[in-house]
């Protein structure tokens, strides 16, 4: 089953690519196989989800910036007898747990890709103090290991930047399905880069009430490598049912390269708040080693969040509406958009 489940998801995603990019030379098989190479081999423990995960700022009524992410997630949350055990791409980020006190754990594969374009995308040559044309193309391994009074995650990403990213290919076919105006300006994206990125982080609840519906999740997290690097620390107020069961999935709800889905069951509403030092970020800085387009910005920034998940038996429904940073005017469309989230036990 396990096999069967990696393999079958694999397979939609190459086919839902390949339909669109079989005419894109060879650039789809350098960049898909390489990231097959890394998403099959982790990937061994038993899947008992699997979720998607939509970002667009069209449900903000936009359309530049962050302007869309596509995530399929499968996720192994063990069993009482053992828990689930990390992947060789965690390896190196092993040590911050080592001896740390868990009882469980949840191990998250994903595959995705995000795009970010100027606000005018009918533009072929955007003015240059506007966010670049970008994508991201990555697998990420997000484990989180649970603990009676705190939950720790460690994380690692790897993919690609530039045209090897296919965000170009995706936005133009989506948009000429939907009828909506063609990104012209695609010539002038950041150039191809394997990227990555390694995150620890730690959540814990520092406030429940007396009737177990309301409490506070403080979360603390740091992440270095080409994709971002920074220091993030914040906070979430949630009111609901089962809150004790998934606290620790606040740690992933500031970031856009993982998928921040409830599994396992009750609802909640949530409000969360997170201050993030940025030290460096593809998106907007450019390549990390070539000349390429970038912009100046805050490094410094505040983010909200608020949503609402809701999980009954074998299914789950997270929507959240966040900016990423509600302190820097010039990066407003690159940190502002909607997420859905539909999850399945299998």
């Amino acid at each position: 089953m396990p096999g069967f489940i990696v393999q079958a998801s694999l397979a939609v995603v190459n086919c839902y690519i390949c339909s669109l990019y079989w005419f894109d030379k060879m650039k789809l098989f350098w960049s898909l196989g390489l990231l097959c190479f890394f998403c099959v081999l982790p990937v061994k423990a038993d899947t008992d989800w699997v979720s998607v995960t939509l970002d667009n700022d069209l449900l903000l009524n936009s359309d530049g910036g962050y302007t869309n992410g596509l995530f399929l997630s499968l996720y192994d949350t063990g069993n009482h007898e053992e828990k689930p055990q990390p992947s060789w791409l965690l390896k190196p980020l092993m040590w911050t747990v080592s001896g740390l006190q868990h009882h469980d754990a949840i191990n998250i594969f994903t595959l995705g890709q995000t795009m970010i374009t100027p606000q005018d995308i009918t533009i072929k040559n955007p003015p240059e103090d506007e966010v670049p044309y970008s994508g991201l193309l990555f697998f990420n391994n997000s484990y989180l290991l649970i603990g009676d009074k705190y939950v720790d995650k460690i994380s690692t990403s790897v993919g690609f930047v530039g045209p090897l990213s296919m965000a170009e290919i995706s936005q133009k076919t989506i948009h000429k399905l939907v009828s909506s105006d063609q990104p012209e300006g695609w010539d002038t994206q950041i150039k191809n880069e394997l990227v990555f990125q390694f995150s620890r982080g730690r959540a814990q609840r520092l406030w429940v009430a007396d009737n177990s519906q309301w409490d506070f999740v403080g979360t603390n997290e740091i992440s270095l490598g080409t994709i971002s690097s920074g220091l993030n620390t914040g906070g979430m107020l949630r009111y609901g049912t089962q809150l004790q069961s998934s606290y620790g999935t606040a740690l992933m709800d500031s970031a856009r390269i993982t998928n921040p889905s409830v599994i396992g069951v009750g609802w909640n509403f949530y409000l969360g708040m997170n201050l993030e030092y940025i030290f460096n970020q593809i998106f907007a800085d450019g390549n990390t080693f070539r000349d390429s387009r970038s912009i100046d910005y805050e490094h410094l920034r505040l983010g909200v969040t608020v949503g609402f998940s809701y999980t009954r038996q074998r299914y789950s429904l997270t929507f959240a509406i966040s900016d990423l940073d509600v302190i820097d005017s010039e990066l407003r469309d690159l940190t502002q958009f909607g997420r859905l989230t539909l999850a399945y036990k299998l």
